[in-house]
């Protein structure tokens, strides 16, 4: 069987998300852009369901862990996430954005077209050697989710999937979680 190596999305690693994360853009364009894409990255929220992102959207917890419960635009099914610390920062620093308050938005997203044309850039920018657009966020997210260990049904309630099959397409495995693992059973195998 053959595959169709234009539909095949690879996601960052960790190195590169961080290096994303970290990198100086040369102007305001391209840094709220890679927020953008950072925040999607963090949380697994689709970009349409980030564009569509709204104050009451928010809970805080018992504990005060900061969640995010939104209906997906693409199913209406619920979205649970935990907001970790990072993408707490990335919504702090638009709170008071002028062009974000005009627009209803928590974060500064361009139209679905013009963010991919500006990922571009980013990756020249950052030398990443892969095809970012928005979706790819949400790839990466799941797949170094299941990388650190993350149960794939508690993957599917992030992404808001009522289901582990389509997570299953989402999340790739890296031959170092594969090694990882080999070791383990390995190790009880062996003993």
């Amino acid at each position: 069987m053959k595959i169709d190596k234009t539909n095949v999305k690879v996601p960052l690693t960790k190195a590169e998300l961080d290096l994303l994360l970290k990198r100086p853009m040369p102007n305001e364009r391209l840094s709220r852009i890679r927020d953008v894409f950072c925040f999607c990255a963090l949380t697994g929220l689709a970009f349409t369901d980030v564009d569509h992102l709204r104050q009451e959207h928010f809970t805080t917890d018992e504990e005060g862990q900061l969640w995010i419960h939104k209906p997906r635009e693409k199913t209406a099914v619920m979205s649970r996430v935990p907001v970790l610390p990072q993408a707490a920062a990335l919504l702090e620093k638009y709170r008071d954005d002028a062009n974000c308050r005009a627009r209803g938005k928590l974060l500064p997203v361009p139209s679905n077209t013009k963010m991919n044309a500006y990922l571009k850039e980013i990756a020249d920018i950052c030398q990443i050697h892969k095809h970012l657009t928005t979706h790819l966020a949400r790839h990466t997210f799941a797949t170094l989710a299941i990388e650190y260990g993350m149960p794939i049904d508690i993957i599917a309630k992030i992404l808001g999937h009522t289901n582990t099959n389509m997570t299953r397409r989402y999340a790739k495995i890296s031959e170092a979680n594969i090694s990882r693992e080999m070791r383990r059973i390995g190790k009880v195998l062996t003993a």
